[in-house]
């Protein structure tokens, strides 16, 4: 691993001290230019985790408590009328930033969840007929409590679509649940983190993930496994082409991660169930909002499609 993304890791382990393998996740979603869900039942570290990332990265962070009564341009901005040009300005709204932390995503409106797609797709907004470029990086760090919750709305799939991956923490081992009680309140260790790893350096290892070589032997594996989701007889809806470029993306982000300039088929298969189990709608009742089912269909697959090495 680059030294620069060692640091990185354990400068967010120093406030999460869950698994290791969410921070990684999180760190490939940065280094990929997707956007993360982070999903499990309340009090396990969703936002410490998100929060312990951004704090570690030298860029702008804003974060969105998304309640209810939220509007779009609560997230998005809006147009002021300026009495004294009389002209309206356009004030920016939390959107406008390097990494946004949107906490409890799905307690907001469809409406207002809606409100962050053109952003999480495009890296712009269109406000007023005009389009706007956000700053780059931009990360979106979604975290939710699970749709059976009471007071959740249910993510639309075409926005789940737009995550790189839905990431699930599960509950701390024994002996790290016993060092979280030193830790407590875990906002004292959060405050104290300092960056370590700057804009442009994400920049920069952003493009040496643009640049990992994805042989042709392993573009043909993607495309099989998509395939076979589609020919699966409990699936409803398979993997699209954006979410098999999803995989290669997440693959080559594996790779820098790992310290490398080639992909090898683990880099697919370690990344296969976060980022395409949430792309799957299945035949069983409730199954397409059921994560742990779909990834499930994922690891038949996988056993089905043989790996190219």
């Amino acid at each position: 691993m680059p030294a620069r993304l060692d640091a990185l890791r354990e400068n967010i382990a120093k406030a999460y001290l869950g698994r290791i393998q969410p921070i990684d996740r999180l760190i490939c979603c940065l280094l990929a230019r997707g956007h993360a869900l982070i999903e499990d039942v309340p009090g396990v570290g969703k936002t410490v985790l998100a929060s312990a990332l951004a704090r570690s990265v030298d860029c702008d962070f804003a974060r969105v408590q998304l309640t209810p009564d939220l509007l779009p341009a609560d997230i998005v901005g809006v147009s002021i009328y300026d009495r004294d040009s009389g002209q309206f300005r356009f004030k920016h709204g939390p959107l406008f930033t390097n990494i946004l932390l949107a906490d409890e995503i799905n307690r907001t409106t469809p409406r207002t969840q809606t409100a962050l797609l053109e952003a999480m797709n495009e890296a712009s907004v269109s406000i007023d007929g005009l389009t706007q470029s956000l700053p780059q990086p931009f990360m979106v760090l979604a975290t939710q409590n699970p749709y059976d919750f009471e007071g959740t709305y249910p993510l639309p799939e075409n926005q789940l679509d737009r995550f790189l991956m839905r990431i699930s923490l599960g509950y701390p081992l024994p002996d790290v649940e016993a060092r979280l009680l030193d830790l407590r309140p875990a906002q004292n260790v959060l405050s104290e983190l300092k960056p370590v790893i700057s804009r442009d350096q994400i920049i920069t290892l952003q493009g040496a993930v643009d640049a990992v070589r994805l042989e042709e032997s392993l573009r043909a594996y993607i495309v099989e496994i998509a395939a076979a989701t589609r020919r699966h007889e409990e699936v409803l809806v398979g993997i699209s082409p954006r979410g098999a470029l999803a995989l290669a993306q997440a693959a080559r982000a594996t790779a820098v991660l790992r310290d490398r300039d080639y992909c090898i088929p683990e880099d697919i298969l370690d990344n296969l169930a976060e980022v395409c189990a949430h792309r799957v709608i299945t035949r069983s009742f409730g199954a397409g909002r059921n994560w742990q089912v779909a990834a499930e269909i994922m690891r038949q697959i996988t056993d089905s499609v043989p790996s190219p090495m």
